[in-house]
Parts: structure tokens; sequence; C-alpha cells
């Protein structure tokens, strides 16, 4: 096949002409560089997405479980204002004695 130069055409087409060429395959590069850029983008943004939900979700659990927790403790402090404390249990001690002198 002839080239270009053969069939008479100047130089500076030509040149303009492999030029063109040049810029049309890196144009072609960048495109297929810019999809493969996006399908990534959106693939990482999807497991993002993903690992956030689950996240919340747990976050929601120990939430509630911490809600648990905390009426759990709350029913705890109010059943040991009812319990006897040990000055108490000492002085009922020393009346229970009182009443049994035959065991000294």
């Amino acid at each position: 096949m002839p080239s270009q130069q053969d069939v008479g055409y100047p130089a500076w087409i030509t040149d303009l002409t492999i030029k063109l060429r040049d810029i049309e395959e890196k144009n072609r590069l960048l495109k297929e560089r810019i999809l493969l850029i996006g399908e990534n983008l959106v693939k990482t943004k999807e497991e993002h997405s993903s690992d956030l939900t689950k996240l919340k979700i747990d976050v929601d659990n120990i939430k509630e479980e911490v809600e648990k927790i905390k009426h759990t403790l709350i029913r705890i402090v109010e059943q040991l204002e009812s319990f006897a404390r040990k000055s108490e249990l000492a002085i009922l001690e020393k009346q229970f004695q009182m009443f049994e002198p035959l065991k000294k």
C-alpha cells in the first residue's frame, strides 16, 4: 500500500495526520481509564454503603443492649435500698444475742 507521501501529500499534512491519530488514541485510552475508574468508584461506593448499613445495625443493637443494662442497673440500685446494711445486721445480731443468754 503506498504511503501518503507517495500519493503526493505534503509532509506537514502527513505529520498532522500522525499527530491526530496519536491524539485520538490517547483520547480512547483516557476514555477507557475514566470508565474503569467510574466502575471502581461505583463498586467501592456499594461496598462502603453495605458496610455502613451493617455498622448502623450493629450500633442500634449496642444501643438496645446498653438500654437494657441501664434498666437492669436501675432495678438493682432500687432493690439495694431495701437490703439491710452491715451495721444494721450487727445491731440485730447483738439484740439476738441478748435474748439468748444461755448460749454464752
